[in-house]
C-alpha cells in the first residue's frame, strides 16, 4: 500500500514539474501552444527509404519525442511520426546554446519539429543531424513505460490515443482497416456499384433479427429507433432503378458484448438487380480475394495460427448436406415437426416449443457444424423459417435461396435471392408480427412503405450483408472486435 502511494506521489511530482516547465516557457515568451503550424517536408520512413537521395540534404520532420539521451554538449533523441521512428543527433554547437538548454528541458511525449541534415551514424542508423528543434506542444501527462499485457487491455481501449502511440502493431492494424475499406470501395467501383447513404434514425428498424436502440425526436415528438440493418432502404433504391447499390455504415443492435459483438458495428450491404444468390457468391469470392491481395499482398491469410486460402475456389454446400456430413442426420428424410423434435432429443439439441422443423435444422447446424467451417465456405439454402426476407427455392419451398459465408467458423456474410413478391412478403411480415406478440423482441414489424415499394415492382435481385469488423479481424489477425474498432463501446468509468 505504501509503495503505491509513493508511486502516486512520484507521478504527481513529475506532473507538477511538467506544468512548471510550461509556465516557465510561457513567461519567457516561448509558449508552444501559440505555434499554429510547422512545415514538414518528410516523414521518418521516407527519410530511411530515400537515404541515398537525401544524404547531406536538409529535411524537416515533426512528431512525438519518444526517447532522449543527453551526453553533455550533444544528445540523441528519437522522434515518432505517422510512419515510425527516426533518430536525431542534437548538438549544442549546431543548434545554439539557448536552444540546447530548451531541448534538454523537453520531456518524453512532447511534440517537436526538427530540421537538419540526413546522415548515418557509425552503427549505420539513418539519422538527422539537427540544426533546429522547435517545441510544438507540451505534453502534461506521462506516457507509460510499457503498454501491453492483459492488465492494461481496458486502458488501451479507453485511451486508444495512448495505445496508438505506444504500440506500433496497433497503429498498423488501423491503417490496414482503412486500406481494407478503401479496397472494397475500389473493387465495387470497378463492378459498377454506386455508394449511397440511408437513414440511421428510423421509425421501423427492420431487415434483421435484433433488438433496436430507441430514442426520441423532440421536434416531431416521435419515438425513433437506430437502424439494425440497411436492407429495406437499399431495396427501395433497387425499385427506383439504381440497379447496383451498396452502403458501408454503422448499424446498432441492443445486444451483448463479446469478442465478436459490439453494439455499434460496421456493416456493408449491397444489392444487385437481375442476379441471384449465386451471383452474390461469385462477387463475395472475388471481393475477398481482391481485398486480401491489395492490402496484404497475398491470398493466404493466417488467423490465430490457422492458414486460410482465399486463392482456392470457396466450398459451396447446403445446410442440409452440411448437417448430414457432420452428424449423419439427413433432414431430407425428416418430413414432420414431430420427427425433427425426436431426432433433436436423440442428439441432445435443445429447442423451444415455438421452434419449427427449419429452426431445429438450424440448431443442428449451430451446434455441430459451424465450428468446422474454417476454410472459406458458402453455406447455402437455409430453411424458410429463419429467413423472412428471402425467395423460396422454386423446386423446394421449405428452403430459400440464401447463403452464409463462413471463415474460421464465423459467419462473415449473409446473402439472398431477395424476395420481390409483395403478397408473400406481407405474409412473412404477418408471421413476424405473431412472433412479436409472443414476446420475441427481435422480430420485424410490418413496413407498409416497403410493401408499397414492392408493389411498384422490384426486379429479381441478389443482396448481401458483410460484417466489415470481422473481415478486419481476420485480415489483421486480431483476436477481438475491440482490437479493430478505434473506440469500442465501454462501460462508463465513475469519476
Amino acid at each position: 500500500m505504501g509503495e503505491k502511494t509513493e508511486q502516486q506521489q512520484d507521478t504527481k511530482g513529475l506532473l507538477k514539474v511538467r506544468r512548471e516547465k510550461l509556465a516557465e516557457l510561457q513567461s519567457s515568451g516561448n509558449d508552444p501552444f501559440l505555434i499554429t503550424k510547422y512545415d514538414v517536408t518528410h516523414h521518418s520512413q521516407q527519410v530511411k527509404d530515400n537515404f541515398e537521395e537525401l544524404e547531406g540534404k536538409s529535411v524537416s520532420i515533426a512528431g512525438r519525442l519518444m526517447s532522449k539521451r543527453v551526453m553533455g554538449k550533444a544528445s540523441f533523441c528519437h522522434i515518432q511520426d505517422l510512419q515510425g521512428t527516426i533518430q536525431s543527433y542534437v548538438a549544442r554547437d549546431c543548434i545554439g546554446e539557448e536552444e540546447y538548454k530548451l531541448f534538454k528541458k523537453m520531456d518524453i511525449g512532447d511534440i517537436v519539429g526538427l530540421k537538419g541534415e540526413v546522415f548515418k551514424t557509425k552503427t549505420g542508423e539513418t539519422s538527422i543531424h539537427a540544426s533546429e528543434v522547435t517545441l510544438l506542444s507540451k505534453s502534461l501527462q506521462i506516457l507509460p513505460e510499457k503498454y501491453h499485457g492483459l492488465t492494461n487491455t481496458d486502458t488501451r481501449y479507453r485511451q486508444r490515443y495512448v495505445d496508438l502511440i505506444m504500440n506500433e502493431e496497433v497503429k498498423d492494424t488501423f491503417i490496414k482497416r482503412s486500406k481494407i475499406i478503401s479496397a472494397i470501395r475500389r473493387y465495387l467501383d470497378t463492378q459498377g456499384f454506386m455508394e449511397v447513404e440511408t437513414p440511421m434514425l428510423v421509425a421501423n428498424a427492420g431487415g434483421a433479427s435484433a433488438r433496436p436502440f430507441e430514442t426520441h425526436f423532440n421536434a416531431l415528438d416521435e419515438d425513433l429507433k437506430l437502424r439494425i440493418s440497411l436492407e429495406l432502404y437499399l431495396k427501395r433504391l433497387i425499385v427506383g432503378g439504381l440497379e447496383k447499390v451498396y452502403e458501408i455504415g454503422r448499424v446498432f443492435r441492443n445486444e451483448g458484448l463479446d469478442t465478436r459483438h459490439n453494439p455499434e458495428f460496421t456493416l456493408m450491404e449491397l444489392y444487385q438487380a437481375y442476379t441471384d444468390y449465386h451471383g452474390m457468391m461469385d462477387l463475395t469470392e472475388n471481393l475477398y480475394r481482391y481485398v486480401a491481395q491489395e492490402v496484404l499482398g497475398t491470398t493466404k491469410i493466417t488467423y490465430n495460427g490457422i492458414e486460410m486460402d482465399l486463392g482456392k475456389p470457396f466450398e459451396r454446400i447446403t445446410m442440409v448436406d452440411a448437417v448430414k456430413k457432420y452428424t449423419g442426420v439427413d433432414f431430407n428424410e425428416i418430413h414432420t415437426l414431430d420427427e425433427a423434435r425426436a431426432v433433436a432429443k436423440e442428439k441432445g439439441v435443445e429447442f423451444e416449443e415455438r421452434h419449427k422443423k427449419g429452426d431445429i435444422l438450424n440448431l443442428f447446424f449451430e451446434q455441430f457444424v459451424e465450428e468446422h467451417l474454417i476454410q472459406p465456405t458458402f453455406l447455402m439454402d437455409h430453411p424458410v423459417e429463419i429467413s423472412p426476407l428471402t425467395k423460396k427455392k422454386p423446386d423446394n419451398p421449405e428452403y430459400v435461396e440464401s447463403f452464409e459465408f463462413f471463415m474460421n467458423g464465423w459467419e462473415m456474410a449473409n446473402a439472398y435471392s431477395e424476395l420481390n413478391d409483395p403478397i408473400d412478403q406481407r405474409e412473412r411480415f404477418k408471421a413476424q408480427e405473431e412472433l412479436l406478440a409472443q414476446g420475441d423482441e427481435e422480430a420485424n414489424h410490418t413496413d407498409e412503405d416497403f410493401l408499397n415499394a414492392l408493389e411498384i415492382g422490384m426486379p429479381p435481385t441478389g443482396g448481401i450483408g458483410f460484417g466489415i469488423d470481422r473481415m478486419c479481424m481476420l485480415l489483421t489477425d486480431s483476436p477481438a472486435i475491440r482490437d479493430v474498432l478505434l473506440f469500442p463501446t465501454m462501460k462508463s468509468v465513475d469519476k
